[in-house]
């Protein structure tokens, strides 16, 4: 795929363009996954940005698990908390993380996809825990052949129009059987992604298992034990709101199990590293614009709050049908950025 064929946009109809609006020589899209995937794969996201020299910086949120391919990128160096991956493998599998993401990167394009815990059961043997907050090579956990015919496709299609379209079939043809626990994996995704209890007890009791069977399930499907997993998504779910409503650190809009803003800014030192007032004030362009990207697409704002009984998905097509009849320019040029 060539840089200047990335314009950015969607697969949706009726988005308005102006959500993809990015500094001149970057570009964003995202795209919904077909019908038949909408509950294993959040979404797919291609990011580009022509910067070379020094390198440009961004930071991310904790986040779901996803796998990242790089095409005609510069080195990119990614960090994790005190974890740093340099040089960042052309195809990784991001693991769930609960820590906030900073990356380097020096011009090209990043495509990706986030997978659901339903997606985990379905695409890996291993524990999701066993990848918490790491980044590995792609073709360790999903082999080289699948590895390489993704890389293959990706790097030859003509722009980023057919990224959903290569995915979907590559993707559908990878999955495996329904998990004996999908049922509850479900019903766990769906607590996390609304507003509802921050205590185990009552989500064992939603789900009727007992606790020690919920921590297993949440530990192997989604990567950490459960009450992590609520601390983070109540986190987020007040820190984006805080970041959408123009950056200010207005303290009534965070949830209302918080105990205060100490409460609140305690979790900021956990999942953020820092206080939210400097997460805001920190160069990141592709988050900002992901933020009102992703929901306009996909229903949510990021892929930890991501709800897969409301988030809409498309019909699978292939690439020639599913062509736009317009192709959008959203940047002011064309070339290329990772992750």
């Amino acid at each position: 795929m060539k840089t200047d064929r990335i314009a950015g946009g969607t697969n949706t109809a009726g988005v308005d363009d102006a959500v993809f609006a990015m500094p001149a020589g970057m570009a964003i899209r995202y795209d919904r996954p077909a019908a038949a995937l909408a509950d294993y794969i959040t979404g797919y996201h291609v990011y580009r940005s022509d910067t070379g020299g020094e390198g440009q910086v961004d930071w991310f949120l904790p986040a779901t698990a996803n796998v990242r391919i790089a095409i005609d990128a510069g080195p990119i160096a990614v960090s994790i908390g005190r974890r740093t991956y340099d040089p960042l493998p052309s195809a990784s599998l991001f693991g769930p993380t609960n820590q906030a993401l900073k990356a380097v990167t020096h011009g090209g394009v990043m495509i990706g996809f986030g997978i659901s815990a339903l997606g985990w059961a379905r695409l890996f043997r291993r524990s999701a825990a066993d990848f918490r907050n790491r980044i590995v090579p792609l073709e360790d956990v999903l082999g080289k052949a699948f590895t390489r015919d993704v890389v293959a496709a990706l790097q030859g299609a003509p722009d980023d129009a057919a990224v959903a379209p290569i995915l979907d079939a590559l993707l559908l043809a990878r999955l495996g059987r329904s998990h004996a626990d999908a049922p509850q994996i479900r019903q766990l995704m769906e607590i996390l992604a609304t507003d509802g209890p921050t205590d185990i007890t009552s989500v064992a009791a939603q789900l009727e298992m007992p606790t020690h069977a919920l921590r297993r399930l949440a530990v192997r499907h989604f990567g950490f034990p459960p009450k992590m997993l609520l601390l983070r998504a109540r986190f987020l779910r007040s820190f984006v709101r805080l970041m959408t409503d123009g950056g200010g650190a207005d303290y009534t809009r965070i949830d209302r199990s918080y105990f205060d803003a100490s409460h609140f800014l305690r979790d900021s030192a956990t999942f953020l590293g820092m206080t939210p007032r400097r997460f805001m004030a920190l160069t990141k362009p592709f988050l900002d614009a992901s933020l009102r990207a992703r929901n306009a697409v996909l229903g949510s704002p990021t892929q930890v709050l991501h709800d897969i009984e409301t988030a809409p998905a498309r019909d699978a097509q292939p690439y020639d049908s599913a062509r736009p009849t317009h192709h959008r320019v959203i940047s002011q040029d064309g070339s290329a950025i990772g992750c």
